[in-house]
Order: C-alpha cells, then structure tokens, then sequence
C-alpha cells in the first residue's frame, strides 16, 4: 500500500521531522527541528511550529495558528479559527513554549495558551489561559497551577503496579 502525505511546495520543514501517514500540510506553514506529527493531522496555511514539538494523530491545526516550542498536543485536539462561523476573518491560535493540550480537547478561536500550561482532555478553551496553569472542563477553568500538576504527575510515575 502507497501511503500519501500532501506538503504544499513551499512549506519549509526542519531537520529531524517525522511525519506519519495521510498528513496534510499547508501552504507557507513553517515547521520546525525535530517536530512529530501524527497521522490524520491537518496543519493549515500559515501555521508556525516550534522545535520538538509533537503533535498526535487526528489534530486539526487551522490557519495562521502559532505553536511554540517542545509542546504536546494530543490525540483528536482541535483548534479552531473562526469565532463566529461562517466568517471571511479568520484568526489562529497561539500555544507557547511547554504547553501540553490533552486529547479531545477543543480551543477557541484567538485563545493563547501560556507556556507552561496544560489543557485537560476533553476540556473547550474559551478564555486564554495564563502561564503555568492548568484547565480544565466545559467552557474550561484554572483548576491548579502547573507545580501542582508536576507534582500530581511525578506521583503517577512513581507508583509501583
């Protein structure tokens, strides 16, 4: 079986990506080192990711979006881009360096996600989130900081099974 990907001619890709099956990628999108993008994602005209960053299947990243550094974004994650459909203005939305977005998770239009911070699975962002902090929940709220969150997670990590 033929595996196809779509990469618009003048996308510029970094060194070190790897991108899986059925991937599209859009005109003047930017990616950077080291970058994973998982099957069935759709990276849209405009985007910018930053290095190291990864990107699980089935995530739709839509026009102009801007995607920073070493961040996690996981399964069935959408952005979206137009806050009041169908409109001809569209805006993307900006994740900073360190940000982990959790699976099924849906962003508003517009929303900036601070560095550091973590999206709930599932959660619908609908303000922006401040740095370091961690929401979750419909429309999605500060539910602890980003140390907590660690610490929560180090716990998981540590226990015997």
């Amino acid at each position: 079986m033929h595996l196809i990907n779509y990469i618009a001619p003048d996308a510029r890709i970094g060194k070190d990506v790897r991108i899986w099956n059925f991937v599209y990628v859009g005109s003047g999108s930017v990616i950077g080192d080291s970058v994973q993008i998982g099957s069935l994602s759709h990276i849209d005209y405009g985007v910018r990711i930053g290095r190291g960053t990864k990107i699980e299947g089935l995530v739709y990243i839509p026009p102009l979006s801007r995607i920073g550094k070493d961040v996690f974004i996981g399964p069935s994650v959408v952005l979206t881009n137009d806050p009041y459909p169908p409109s001809k203005r569209l805006v993307g939305v900006t994740i900073r360096d360190n940000a982990v977005i959790c699976a099924r998770a849906v962003i508003k239009a517009g929303i900036k996600i601070g560095e550091g911070s973590v999206v709930a699975m599932g959660s619908v962002v609908t303000r922006d989130v401040p740095r370091r902090r961690v929401v979750m929940g419909t429309p999605a709220k500060v539910v602890y900081t980003k140390k907590e969150y660690d610490r929560k997670r180090n716990s998981w990590i540590s226990q015997k099974f």
